[in-house]
Order: structure tokens, then sequence, then C-alpha cells
């Protein structure tokens, strides 16, 4: 008996075990123990209308606890204008996942070429690519990109001050890769640079990878750091949240040669943990080095402006050990809510959002010491997101949880990592505060 789940009927299977030269589906899986074999009936339930997968789904939905979040480390809550969900479903914007004759569709290099010269305004750098799978593994190809970009330097040096997903993803692509990776140590919650000039004179350094503002929210200084990387011909690679970039001091003029991070900040929704994309920016010679697409702008025979893949080191486009990469897919749909995000939001509205997570995260530090139940475990800088120490975290944890409210997020056995954005309101803040 045919099973009801699938389409073939009889005539089809024994057409099939008679091409590959067996007689039955038993044979089939003769290779399959029969201790793990599955016997019986699969539990699928019956099908429904449309009307009743909706009703299951909302009720499924309810069981979720939405809690006002305080929570950062690389992925905050932010607002984005309602138009934008009504935007990106325009059909100008929608195109194949893989457009390989990308040119038929010139809506989607339109916003790729938006999007890249937005993200070069918004780092200072001179390029900026079609985007990246998300931040984390941006970081890993611009590690990628200085060691191929070295002649003999195999060693690519990164903070201790990164977040430790992010050295996750390092260490598995320099495992396979041949990458020697190397810490520089951190002091009082920053990278040292005389450590960096330490293991810089040891040479064979291709590439320092810092992040801004750090793990534990600090806005660090880097002053002298490039010219250390490049007076040992090495690259000086940045790290960004996104966002927080409309107001600090950019990769660009910290001298970067490549900044890359996650575009989460612009307005991108925390979605349960997705989906993300990166940015990856460069200067003007690293252009040829850069993994992914970059879209150019000219013009055809009637002189009217067109779009055009001008770059792409894609693994499809060329042979495979050539390639600069393997996940470099640009993230187009992220890549065009963003695009929008700051088109509507505008330079003046992307600074006022940064401005107010600023304002809110230096209100609510300064409201938690005043309790004098709380420490600030760095006592640096600090753009939206803060690192405190409170010595009974796990109960006040539990009790804001109660409360509707995710306080940050646990780090080591005593510390809370409080990130505040231009939606946590000054009653939310106080709220939370009140729990001390």
């Amino acid at each position: 008996m045919i099973h009801k789940f699938l389409p073939h009927t009889n005539e089809d299977i024994q057409q099939m075990l008679e091409r590959i030269g067996i007689k039955n589906l038993d044979e089939l899986y003769a290779e399959v123990p029969e201790s793990i074999r599955f016997k019986g009936d699969y539990d699928i339930p019956e099908a429904m209308s449309e009307l009743e997968i909706r009703t299951f789904f909302e009720k499924l939905g309810q069981k979720n606890n939405m809690l006002t979040c305080f929570a950062g480390g690389g992925v905050y809550d932010h607002y984005a204008p309602s138009a934008i969900q009504h935007l990106i479903s325009r059909s100008e914007f929608l195109s194949s996942y893989t457009p390989y004759q990308a040119e038929i569709s010139q809506g989607t290099l339109h916003y790729i070429f938006e999007f890249q010269s937005m993200m070069a305004e918004l780092t200072g750098m001179d390029i900026a690519n079609a985007s990246m799978y998300e931040g984390t593994t941006a970081t890993a190809e611009a590690m990628m990109v200085a060691f191929d970009n070295a002649k003999k330097a195999d060693t690519v040096l990164y903070s201790e001050t990164l977040c430790k997903n992010i050295v996750g993803v390092l260490k598995t692509y320099a495992h396979f890769h041949g990458i020697k990776l190397k810490a520089i140590k951190a002091v009082d919650g920053v990278t040292s640079h005389d450590d960096l000039k330490n293991q810089m004179n040891a040479g064979g350094v291709a590439g320092v990878i810092v992040q801004q503002p750090n793990c534990h929210g600090i806005i660090e200084d880097f002053t002298g750091f490039a010219d250390t990387c490049h007076d040992n011909k090495a690259l000086f690679v940045i790290n960004s949240v996104a966002a927080d970039l409309a107001l600090l001091k950019t990769p660009g003029e910290w001298g970067a040669d490549i900044a890359i991070g996650d575009i989460q900040s612009l307005g991108l929704p925390m979605a349960f943990g997705g989906p993300y994309a990166g940015y990856m920016c460069s200067t003007e010679k690293l252009m040829r080095k850069l993994p992914g697409r970059i879209v150019g702008k000219t013009y055809d025979s009637r002189g009217q402006r067109v779009f055009a893949l001008t770059l792409q080191a894609r693994e499809q486009h060329i042979r495979r050990q050539k390639a600069t990469s393997n996940i470099c897919s640009n993230q187009s749909l992220m890549a065009l809510y963003v695009t929008i995000y700051m088109s509507i939001m505008g330079k003046e509205g992307v600074k006022e959002a940064a401005q107010m997570s600023y304002d809110g995260a230096h209100y609510l530090c300064e409201q938690l010491i005043g309790t004098n139940k709380v420490k600030l475990v760095y006592n640096k800088p600090f753009f939206n997101e803060f690192l405190v120490q409170l010595e009974d975290r796990d109960t006040f944890f539990d009790k804001a949880i109660k409360q509707g409210i995710l306080p940050g997020i646990k780090v080591d056995d005593d510390k809370l990592l409080i990130a505040v954005t231009e939606k946590r309101t000054k009653e939310e803040i106080d709220t939370l505060v009140g729990l001390l």
C-alpha cells in the first residue's frame, strides 16, 4: 500500500526500482539496520483551512512572553517606521534569490547601489559591498581578506574585547585556513595598545581586529592603532554597531582599512535571532579583495541611468579554489530593509535615535549607581550599553522577568550587561530601577 503522503503511484515506484536494478523498497533500505527503522504511522495532523491555521498560530504566538528589552550584546530593540514593511514588498524590488543576470532586475541593483552609498558614508570608507551574511561572518571574511592580502604573514590579532561569538567564528575560519589567531590583551576593559605593539614587533602579522563599541559597551580610543598596523604592513579592521556610527568617530576616521559589522541596529526587528545582515566596507585599494558583489552606476545607449554588477567574486562564477569567499551571499532583503530605514529616518533621524539611546543608557546607569546596590565594572565612556556588578544579580534578574522586563544579559557570576535604545521610555527605566 502506498503511503498517503507520497505522490508516486505503484507503477512510478516500480519503474524507478527497475531502473536502479532492485526488486522492492526493502532492498533499497537493506543497508539500514532493522533496529533503527521506523515502523508505524507518522504523527502528522489533519489538514486545516486557512482560518484554522491562522487561529492555531495565533494561539501558539500567545505563549511567547513578550518582555520589555534591556538586553543587547549585538542585537538591539530599535524602532522601525511601519512604512518599511509595505515598501519592501513592492514588485520592483522582487527578484530571485541569486539573480545571475542581475541587470534584468534594475530595482534590486538600484537599492543595493543606494545601500552601498549609505554604508560607505556611515563608515567613512571608500567602498562598500552589497552586504554580507551577517556581522559575525563578515568579521571572519575581513580576517580572510587580511590573510590573503599579506604576502608572507600568517597571523591575525584580535582584541580580547571582541564579543565571544565573533571570536568563536574567527577561530573556526582560522582553523580551516591555516591562519594563526592571537589575542591582544585587554587592560581595564579596553584593548592594550602596548600589547599590540609588542606582538607587532614579533612580526608576521597580517591584520588586527578590534570592536567599537566593544563587548562591554565601552567606546574605545584607537589613537595610533592604524599607524602601528600600517608601519608593520598589517591591515586594521574595525567591527562596529552600525547605528552607533551616526554619532561615533567612523572607522574611516580611525584609519581603518576594513570596516565590518551587523546592520541589525538599523531598524531590523530582533525576530528571535534573525535574519540579519552584515556590512563590509574598505579603502579603494582593497576593492578587488572584497568578497561578495559591488553594484555600479552607468548610462545606457539612450543616456538613461542604469545599474550593473561591477564586481562579483562569488564561488558560482569562478573556480572555487580561486573564490574570495564561500559565504558571501548578500542578504538582499535585509539590505533593502535597512536602505529604506535610513531613507525614511534621514541623517538627522538616525542621529537622533542614536542620541536617545545614548542618553537613556546614561540616565539608567546613573539611577542604578544611585541606589548604592550597583557598581559600574569599568569607569570608561560607553555608548548605549554598559556592564554593572550587583551582589544578588540572579534574584534581581528573576524579579524583573516576573515584571515583564528582560533586564540585560548575564555575564560571569554577578554581572549584567544592560542596553538601552530609543524605544525605552523613562517610565520603563524607572520601573527597572525600582525593582532594586
